[in-house]
């Protein structure tokens, strides 16, 4: 037994060809009408906005720019996916929270960092405290820096 679907009635579309036995040579859904006309409304006040004025080429020109709209808007959208959703969707994705690429703060500084003239030493428990405090400190100037990968002269 085979089962058939119902793609056969969504395959016919809902377009108007023009009136009886003067019909128009393309094939436009009455969606495309409806949008069609809101976005020849838009392209006109964008054309007013930007100082062109109202004439022949002006208008010939939003009409072009109406059609390829009109054809890229309408061939985005079917009986699955109506103009609402796509409206919705396009509405929601310029909405959403986006992740935030760009840092805060400047460059980086050392003029805010605290320096201490002495460096950080380990904690001592209480018996390495009272041998510390039983020897006597030396001077610096008793005292001889080590670098490394520098010979010293032998001692005599």
């Amino acid at each position: 037994m085979r089962v058939r679907t119902d793609d056969e009635v969504y395959r016919v579309d809902a377009v108007w060809l023009g009136p009886p036995k003067a019909t128009f040579p393309w094939r436009a859904r009455y969606v495309a009408w409806g949008v069609g006309i809101v976005v020849f409304l838009v392209v006109l006040t964008i054309e007013r906005q930007m100082g062109i004025g109202f004439g022949f080429f002006s208008t010939a020109w939003a009409l072009v720019a109406t059609i390829l709209l009109t054809r890229f808007i309408t061939a985005r959208i079917s009986h699955e996916r109506p103009l609402t959703a796509v409206m919705s969707m396009w509405v929601h994705e310029l909405t959403a929270p986006r992740e935030r690429t760009a840092s805060t703060g400047g460059a980086a500084s050392a003029a805010r960092i605290r320096v201490s003239p002495q460096r950080p030493r380990p904690k001592l428990s209480r018996k390495q405290r009272a041998r510390q405090q039983a020897q006597p400190r030396r001077t610096s100037a008793s005292r001889k820096k080590e670098v490394r990968g520098v010979r010293t002269p032998a001692r005599p």
